[in-house]
């Protein structure tokens, strides 16, 4: 898996997941990993990044 991959994979797993829980009111990370928890927080954090990455490189590319 390359990294294009790896954060198309990532942002589409948090855009599932703020679904969830706008509609039915669920957070599948805080089901999986704890509410709270070390690991939440780090899985919230990593899909924090990889979001503002996608943000640059969004801005940044050139157009072909």
């Amino acid at each position: 898996m390359n990294q294009k991959q790896l954060i198309g994979w990532v942002l589409a797993i948090a855009a599932i997941n703020w679904g969830l829980a706008g509609v039915l009111n669920i957070n599948l990370v805080e089901m999986i990993l704890g509410t709270g928890t070390i690991l939440a927080k780090v899985a919230y954090a990593i899909i924090g990044v990889v979001g503002v990455y996608k943000v640059y490189y969004m801005l940044t590319m050139k157009k072909k």
